[in-house]
């Protein structure tokens, strides 16, 4: 055991710069809360989708309007009666004042919009709540990437110095007479295709720090490491039908997918609604007046009160109302269709998630008896070479097997890191607190 540990510790941990503690993954997502726009324009349209019950609401109260106006009257009147009536021109001001209340009492689509607006709201909740699970995984996600590389750099520069020295001992022994120029020339281009796989590794780690500054803003100086303490476990329940039956329960996708679902089944309630009357109470207060005029008489004010009911009945409207009905109701076969799909595509994903811990954790202790294996096996072939029984071109295989089950090992246990978050967020369960529990196999 201590072996297996100080080997992982050994492999995973590059050097750390002692000037500033490292940033771990719990810091690296409480920068990203603040920093990633992905979570960030979820969060205003969770805010936005919050609005639709205040609106949705609204169709059911009250309404009441406040209108007031005035005018300047200039009336000029001629009549067409004998010499002596009265004619001429009149100036005078009028006002109003008009207040209405109107309260729905029957009006079916209006209360349709508001149960739509509680499953609006439902909807938005969840489709927050999984960006910011998402976040987790994103987080994690670009965190150990950017260790993966790191060790891949790391393993590069060991390959092509192991590679550089087995060149200079060929060059040497072809210099004697006891290697001959095959043996040097291999030795060159394993050593010059250690330099281009370095290149490449140091370019790939160069885009996955981007990566990561793309959602905390800016890429940290260190991050913690994987700690030598680290030891793979099976999911608990360690049963996939008891992870597939929890994410079709608490699947935030699988509950984004069926507030949709229901929106449009009430959307198919709410069109043929369209074919029933509305019925409101309305209550009204008018104050209107009227200035003297010459012609006008002596002036007036008015005060009209009025309450009662309004019906309407809509009897035809060019066959608009049946059309939104078959409109919806195909929308409603596709929200069903997508429902069905989202479910199995949860479960798909819990599956994969599953089998990625479990089989990460098998492949992960495998990976560690071959890293004994290919270091045993190299030792000898070394050995071999010395007393003349191996050639160089076997130390040069053997080298390479080693760095390649180094770095197959590594991919391993990043790979099981994120797998036990992504089967956690494929079952719609999915907290801070197991980003905190994959954070606590870091070196702190």
């Amino acid at each position: 055991m201590l072996k297996r540990s100080a080997l992982m510790y050994a492999l995973l941990v590059s050097v750390m710069s002692p000037s500033a503690p490292a940033a771990d993954l719990v810091s690296i997502y409480r920068e990203a809360q603040t920093a990633d726009a992905v979570y960030a324009g979820a969060r205003a349209s969770y805010l936005a989708g919050q609005e639709k019950l205040p609106q949705g609401l609204a169709g059911i109260l009250p309404a009441v309007t406040l209108s007031a106006g005035t005018q300047y009257n200039d009336r000029d009147l001629q009549f067409r009666g004998p010499p002596n009536t009265a004619s001429g021109t009149t100036r005078y001001n009028s006002n109003s004042v008009n207040v209405t209340a109107t309260q729905p009492l029957f009006r079916f689509q209006n209360w349709i919009t508001y149960e739509q607006a509680k499953n609006q709201v439902s909807q938005a909740e969840a489709a927050f709540l999984q960006v910011s699970q998402d976040l987790i995984v994103r987080v994690a996600q670009a965190y150990f990437d950017v260790l993966l590389a790191e060790n891949n750099v790391a393993l590069a520069a060991a390959q092509k110095m192991a590679f550089a020295e087995q060149l200079a001992q060929a060059k040497r022994n072809f210099e004697v007479g006891t290697a001959t120029i095959t043996d040097a020339n291999d030795a060159q281009a394993r050593h010059d295709l250690a330099v281009s796989q370095e290149i490449s590794a140091q370019n790939d780690l160069e885009i996955k720090k981007q990566t990561l500054r793309q959602i905390t803003g800016r890429i940290p100086p260190e991050l913690a490491k994987l700690s030598s303490r680290f030891t793979p476990a099976l999911p608990n329940p360690n049963n996939m039908d008891n992870w597939v039956e929890q994410a079709s329960v608490s699947s935030l996708q699988v509950r984004g997918a069926q507030a949709a679902a229901d929106i449009a089944s009430q959307e198919v309630s709410k069109n043929r609604g369209g074919h029933l009357p509305t019925l409101d109470a309305v209550a009204s207060y008018v104050d209107s007046g009227q200035g003297a005029g010459t012609l006008s008489g002596p002036g007036f004010d008015n005060t009209t009160k009025y309450i009662g009911l309004q019906l309407a009945l809509p009897l035809y409207q060019g066959g608009l109302v049946n059309s939104k009905v078959r409109e919806a109701l195909a929308n409603e076969e596709k929200s069903k269709q997508d429902l069905e799909n989202t479910k199995r595509t949860v479960a798909l994903n819990t599956r994969a998630a599953f089998l990625g811990v479990t089989n990460g954790a098998a492949q992960i202790k495998a990976l560690e008896t071959a890293l004994v294996s290919s270091q045993s096996s190299l030792d000898s072939t070394k050995l071999g070479q010395e007393v003349g029984v191996r050639t160089q071109v076997d130390v040069l295989n053997s080298t390479q097997q080693l760095i390649s089950t180094r770095r197959d090992y590594a991919q391993a246990i990043y790979a099981y890191a994120i797998n036990v978050l992504k089967l956690k967020a494929a079952a719609g369960t999915l907290t801070e607190d197991d980003l905190a529990y994959v954070n606590s196999w870091l070196e702190k």
